[in-house]
């Protein structure tokens, strides 16, 4: 399988936040963001591996800025480390007033996907080779993220099987 640069899988989604996306307080729900930086990545990831993707994880969401209504945002994604068959994916949201112009990095994200045959089983992807400085940083961190990411999982797992199905009382 035939390595792929990072710029390769970039996608971007842009979309005006309008009143229905919005919380009591002017700015865009927290969720319908999760839900656009889930599309995005499963566009780079799909990109990258031209395969079927599942999400598996998504690391952290952290909300830098508000997206107030009226805004613009801009998500930019791009896988920047694969394994097996997984793939780590940057989101950077961008808000935008559109009236002034001002621009502000709103939120950061890492999610793994991973590539899936005809019946939902993991299947491998391609390596990824980084260009720019910022990619190779990235790269370059990835590794220790999966890292945790197995830990966390491991973690999830014990809770799964501590609490269940049921209540807990």
């Amino acid at each position: 399988m035939e390595a792929k640069r990072c710029i390769d899988s970039l996608a971007v989604k842009n979309s005006h936040v309008l009143p229905p996306d919005t919380n009591s307080h002017g700015t865009l729900f927290g969720g319908r963001l999760m839900a656009y930086i889930d599309d995005v990545a499963a566009i780079a990831a799909t990109r990258h591996c031209r395969k079927a993707v599942v999400t598996a994880s998504t690391d952290s969401v952290d909300f830098l800025e508000p997206v107030y209504e009226g805004n613009a945002i801009c998500l930019e994604a791009f896988v920047t480390w694969t394994h097996k068959t997984s793939m780590e994916i940057f989101v950077k949201a961008i808000t935008e007033n559109l009236m002034t112009g001002e621009r502000k990095v709103c939120t950061t994200a890492f999610l793994s996907m991973v590539a899936v045959d005809e019946n939902n089983k993991p299947t491998p992807v391609p390596s990824v080779v980084p260009e720019s400085e910022e990619e190779k940083w990235l790269h370059a961190g990835a590794a220790k993220r999966h890292e945790r990411r197995k830990e966390r999982r491991k973690e999830s797992k014990e809770l799964a099987e501590k609490f269940g199905t049921g209540l807990p009382w």
